[in-house]
């Protein structure tokens, strides 16, 4: 080696040893962003050069980032679209170029962070000259990028989902952003909650770390961003009003507009009450103007947030700038949700950032019976286009409830079937597999297959022979789920995850794909939807539709039935912390109508009948229109079996079915 290279190397050490003993730049997260970040066509809808004015209440947000500010935590509550992944996306472009260490970014699961590295991550380098020349291109050999890693000089950028214990461990971690919090799972793999593992990645950095922490609150009493902000000092951003110059923060109810008129809507000053027309909204919230930031917490809990080295941050839509969401939006959103439970929950939460307040009654279980409809269990009616099954093993039977799906997810509840038998013997699942082939009548003489049928799998003596029959029927018909507590509304099925193991530890050479279903999501949505009104005949007759959602059931079930799908309640309860958490609980002995309807939920949720447009509903009638023996409905085996069954549960009444179709 010759001198000139050994100095050369010498020199490097010497650089990078001086660089670590550097004090943290003087610079900000904002004034970077304004200085060296470039928002891509790919992803932003205002390309160009990016300016913090444009939102300036995320000015104090960002700069709560940068690591001269005295703040540990950051916490933001708010609603969707008003920038808060992006300046996620600025403070990694700072930390890149001014202040490099290991980052950690979280985002709900795998996928969407794969999602965030190519939408959002690749387009911050590529378009920033100054991350490009950090960060080679992730198409050059050893360069350190990748999907979910990213080098650069002094650090690294590392992004997971909270719904993987492999990603939280990963390293040690100075930065930590933990994107839509409200959406990760309660528990991952055992190994406790993804934020605290998350968090734990930075004790090694002790003061000099960060944790930035956003998302639009889910349900109130669950949702984490709502639980760290009340531990916060809960700042608003307090803007000047026009007329009298006095400050307030933007509360929905202060907006006001005439009944079904959505374009008068105007904001009520709460000092002077002069309306307030939307285009003063960007004067308002000028920072020269004298808007800002305020603590609104006690006293006492400002001092201890102080201490605790946290700040919170909360921001509605009523702040979005002109030409995002308008007032008149905001209004209209309002005015269309009323009745509809599901509508307004969006509004509260992506729209005003803040919790919904789930209502954990059961519905009337007489009011249900006594609406039911005109068709007959064990027909399929007109509107239901694809069939998902729920099945509940019990120790002496298995209970299946079939579900039809329609557009706006309309449901009609298509049959009942009760076999009796020990799940320790063959002759059961035997019976549960012939199931699979069959078919049900619609009105027009065409019969329809079971797309799905979700069977639980449970934690008891009946798991090990659920494992069996799953992995003897493949991984297509068949879905072995596992309810998890919590309230992930974004991901309320999650995996799969493949079991190995028996639960005697028995090794499987082929392992089953088992779904994790949150149970109290489809449990809360099917509760909201029972309790949707039915047009009158009077309405039905001017062409009124029946609403999203509505649950249908048909004569022939009985009083038991109801009540077993009523049979539970959300119970707000403490925990041994002091806390508070929601839990449903069962109000009856039985609640196997409840169970299989969350089951057979899961299975359409799997299938992507939620996200099915008009084009997939025509083609799933053309199916139907086809005839059984041209093309069988959902694509299932058109297997007959020729035997005679009768319901071997009392409470549904015996029911001859005569020969399997």
């Amino acid at each position: 080696m010759s001198s000139g290279e050994a100095f050369d190397g010498a020199e490097d050490i010497r650089r990078a040893w001086l660089g670590g003993l550097a004090p943290d730049p003087p610079l900000t997260v904002s004034q970077w962003a304004d200085r060296h970040r470039i928002l891509s066509s790919r992803a932003a809808s205002e390309a160009g050069r990016y300016r913090t004015a444009r939102t300036p209440f995320m000015r104090a947000i960002m700069d709560a980032l940068s690591p001269r500010d005295p703040a540990q935590k950051v916490i933001f509550a708010k609603s969707a679209q008003v920038g808060a992944t992006e300046a996620g996306n600025n403070w990694i472009g700072f930390c890149m170029h001014a202040a490099p260490g290991p980052f950690l970014a979280v985002q709900p699961t795998v996928d969407l962070a794969k999602r965030l590295s190519q939408q959002r991550i690749d387009p911050l380098i590529e378009d920033s000259p100054t991350l490009r020349e950090l960060v080679s291109p992730n198409h050059a050999r050893d360069s350190g990028n990748t999907v979910l890693a990213k080098r650069f000089p002094g650090g690294q950028l590392i992004l997971a989902g909270a719904n993987s214990a492999v990603g939280l461990r990963s390293m040690p971690a100075r930065w930590v952003f933990l994107d839509e919090v409200d959406a990760y799972p309660g528990d991952l793999d055992g190994e406790g909650d993804p934020v605290a593992l998350a968090e734990a990645r930075t004790n090694s950095f002790g003061h000099r770390s960060k944790v930035f922490m956003a998302s639009t609150p889910t349900i109130a009493g669950m949702s984490r961003i709502e639980r760290e902000y009340e531990a916060s000092d809960r700042r608003r951003y307090f803007v000047p009003c026009p007329h009298c110059l006095e400050p307030q923060w933007l509360q929905f109810e202060r907006l006001r507009w005439e009944a079904g008129r959505p374009g008068t809507a105007v904001y009520v000053c709460e000092h002077c009450e002069a309306p307030i027309q939307e285009r003063h909204k960007t004067w308002m919230m000028d920072e020269e103007n004298g808007a800002e930031w305020r603590p609104t917490a006690e006293r006492e809990q400002i001092e201890r947030a102080r201490e605790a080295r946290v700040v919170g941050f909360h921001i509605s839509g009523l702040y979005s700038p002109l030409g995002w969401l308008s007032w008149e939006d905001i209004a209209r959103s309002w005015e269309e949700a009323q009745g509809n439970d599901a509508a307004l929950k969006t509004v509260r939460n992506t729209i005003l950032g803040e919790t919904w307040q789930e209502r954990g009654e059961a519905p009337d279980w007489q009011r249900l019976y006594e609406r039911r409809e005109g068709w007959r269990l064990g027909m399929v009616p007109e509107g239901a286009l694809v069939l998902t099954a729920g099945a509940d093993v019990q120790r002496n039977r298995i209970e299946i409830d079939i579900w039809g799906w329609g557009r706006g997810m309309q449901s009609w509840l298509v049959d009942h079937i009760v076999l009796d038998g020990d799940p320790a013997r063959q002759e059961l699942w035997d019976d549960l597999t012939g199931l699979l082939s069959e078919t049900w009548p619609l009105a027009s003489g065409e019969r329809m297959a079971l797309a799905r049928l979700a069977i639980d799998t449970g934690d008891g003596a009946t798991t090990d022979a659920v494992y069996a029959w799953c992995r003897a029927m493949g991984r297509g018909q068949v879905i072995a789920i596992k309810g998890v507590g919590g309230f992930n509304r974004s991901m309320p099925v999650d995996g799969p995850t493949y079991v190995e193991t028996t639960e005697a530890g028995r090794k499987i050479r082929r392992g089953v794909q088992l779904w994790k279903v949150a149970g109290a999501v489809f449990k809360s949505e099917t509760y909201r939807w029972l309790r949707l009104n039915a047009p009158t005949d009077e309405e039905i007759a001017e062409g009124a539709d029946w609403p999203a959602g509505f649950v249908h059931i048909p004569q022939g079930t009985t009083a038991e039935w109801h009540k077993q799908l009523t049979a539970e309640q959300l119970m707000t309860l403490k925990t041994r912390t002091g806390g508070q958490k929601l839990e449903w609980q069962q109000m009856r002995e039985r609640n196997e109508a409840l169970d299989c309807r969350v089951y057979a939920r899961a299975a359409a949720w799997l299938m992507g009948v939620d996200r099915w447009d008009e084009a997939r509903w025509q083609d799933m009638e053309a199916q139907l229109n086809t005839g059984l023996d041209e093309a069988p409905p959902a694509g299932r085996p058109n297997r007959l079996r020729q035997q005679t069954r009768k319901r071997s549960s009392d409470w549904m009444g015996p029911r001859q079915r005569g020969k399997w179709f």
